[in-house]
């Protein structure tokens, strides 16, 4: 049995230097805690192997933010009446819009709508970059001169104007807590998630330590009665999970397990969502363990876009 603190990492060099391919495939080794397997070659053939079998929420771990050029009649025919999802979308000007989204929405976009030509020429754009994100759908040539398309880089975006910004800046954190928090965590709809799974883990093996990993409870001191009442009922859970896989398989095995296990989940969302989120779950009225990671992970926030996070990180502390 392990016992370890929450803790959390902000991971934003991916999108900074445009390595979201290695991006999307940090986030989906998170589930199977792979990571061991990546290497400089890998990104492409996960994602490949992940679309082939399916399991697209792997790839809505990255944003792309796009400049397209274009008549509003055009952008409402094309691409505002299909109400594509997990997208954003902004006018800058007449004939300017800045539209984001992950590359699943842009995904389902060219599946759906093949012959809109304003969806054939984003993801023509985005196939130049990433190929592997587009090369099982086929569209046809729609192209037009009423459309342009060009996709942003990081520097570009993180000079938008405090609305855009808000709106279009995605982060990324990977946060290990208890399955208590992430319960209440994914209940905000408006970002992505992948997390440790329990299904697929097998913590009986040498690489997890041939135990359990359980988050300190925020509640109990150590060495309390509850602490104590605490740690006894861990102890006597893991040797039921241990004894579970000599016959059973994880995703058996698991059903025994509390919510004080210790999990990973990968959080994706735009700037927005996160004020969103921190306003709720670091507040006094919130769930003690949520709040303790929350209040961990505002600073850094802060210190990444104090014009976004700063009145939030003062409104909690008051």
């Amino acid at each position: 049995m392990r016992v370890i603190e929450p803790s959390f990492e902000v991971l934003d060099e991916y999108f900074k230097q445009g390595r979201i391919l290695e991006q999307i495939e940090r986030c989906g080794r998170v589930c199977y805690k792979s990571e061991d397997k990546i290497s400089k070659e890998s990104a492409v053939p996960f994602i490949r192997g992940i679309i082939k079998r399916g399991h697209e929420s792997v790839i809505e771990m990255a944003n792309l933010v796009l400049e397209v050029r274009a008549s509003e009649n055009r952008l409402y025919e094309d691409f505002f009446i299909h109400i594509p999802r997990f997208c954003q979308a902004s006018k800058v000007e007449q004939g300017r819009f800045i539209i984001s989204g992950n590359p699943r929405s842009f995904r389902d976009l060219a599946r759906r709508f093949p012959k809109a030509p304003v969806i054939c020429t984003i993801k023509k754009a985005l196939e130049t970059r990433f190929p592997v994100l587009f090369e099982d759908i086929k569209t046809e040539d729609c192209h037009t001169n009423e459309v342009e398309v060009r996709l942003l880089s990081a520097q570009e975006v993180d000079g938008f104007d405090l609305p855009l910004l808000v709106k279009h800046r995605c982060l990324l954190a990977h946060i290990t807590v208890n399955r208590a928090v992430t319960h209440e965590l994914v209940r905000h709809r408006v970002a992505s998630y992948l997390q440790e799974s329990q299904r697929y883990c097998r913590y009986g093996e040498k690489k997890f330590g041939g135990q359990v990993t359980f988050i300190r409870p925020c509640f109990f001191e150590e060495g309390s009665k509850e602490y104590q009442l605490w740690e006894r009922a861990m102890k006597d859970t893991e040797a039921a999970y241990l004894e579970l896989l000599k016959t059973t398989s994880p995703q058996a095995a698991r059903t025994v397990l509390p919510n004080s296990c210790k999990t990973e989940i990968m959080v994706h969302a735009t700037l927005e969502e996160w004020q969103h989120i921190f306003r709720l779950r670091a507040s006094k009225a919130a769930d003690p363990s949520m709040r303790q990671i929350m209040l961990m992970m505002l600073p850094e926030f802060v210190k990444r876009f104090p014009s976004v996070f700063e009145s939030i990180a003062k409104s909690v502390e008051e």
